[in-house]
């Protein structure tokens, strides 16, 4: 599943769109394709995992899910969930979610929430981890309530950078340790961003898709955890297990 960082990616690449008019639109998406054509594109935003093509009346919100790519000035040889022709060019989504959204983005999503966001707010999820003591870390990172954006590389990565097992339960770190999940969790997302840019990401990755920990080179262990079920990679012996998680 494309994580913050890629989304953040793809609305810079689609930036050019922005006010061209749609002359086309078409695809299997279930949706109203006549509210499309004719509209210009005022903005191009994300939110967490989703992209927002926002027109005068109506937003279009894109999740890529597990799989969903999208294509600009070529297409795959399959059936775009969305496709857009513009004078321009052409934007093609496939395998992916697609809405209308109604209202003002602004009302509609808490930009404070989104790890990649100039609003994003370390105090606001701070207090959202505290109401959720029960919770597995390793599920805690996955909440786009809370770290909108946060994939299972970041969360994997993180837990491994600030020595946390990932079956440790919120209400049972430390203050400090709260802490310093909240500051990699948008750190590491940065980082990420930029090493994708860079094609080097896979390079950087520590414990993600790795066999063995860089820091003691014992195996790690994989397994698939917590309400999510996420495949998790991390070292029984310096991510320290706190509660009874």
């Amino acid at each position: 599943m494309p994580e913050g960082p890629s989304i953040v990616i793809l609305r810079e690449e689609t930036a050019r769109f922005v006010g061209q008019r749609i002359l086309t639109a078409e695809g299997n998406a279930k949706i109203d394709m006549t509210r499309l054509p004719g509209k210009r594109i005022e903005s191009l935003r994300s939110f967490g995992k989703q992209t927002l093509i926002e027109l005068p009346d109506v937003t279009i919100r894109i999740h890529l899910l597990m799989f969903g790519s999208y294509r600009i000035n070529e297409h795959k040889d399959a059936a775009p969930r969305l496709g857009l022709g513009f004078d321009n060019g052409e934007l093609n989504f496939y395998s992916c979610s697609v809405r209308l959204l109604d209202g003002d983005l602004d009302e509609l999503y808490d930009w404070r929430g989104d790890v990649m966001s100039e609003a994003w707010d370390p105090a606001l999820a701070r207090r959202k981890l505290r109401a959720m003591p029960d919770t597995l870390v390793c599920d805690a990172l996955l909440d786009q309530n809370v770290f909108a954006g946060v994939g299972n590389i970041i969360k994997n990565e993180v837990l491994y950078r600030i020595h946390v097992h990932p079956l440790s339960t919120v209400g049972a770190l430390p203050p400090r340790k709260l802490g310093e999940l909240v500051k990699q969790a948008r750190e590491y997302s940065f980082e990420f961003l930029a090493w994708k840019k860079a094609y080097v990401l896979r390079k950087h990755w520590l414990v993600h898709n790795r066999k063995c920990c860089p820091r003691h080179d014992i195996p790690l262990t994989r397994a698939y955890l917590g309400k999510t079920n996420r495949r998790t990679f991390f070292c029984e012996k310096c991510q320290k297990r706190y509660g009874d998680g």
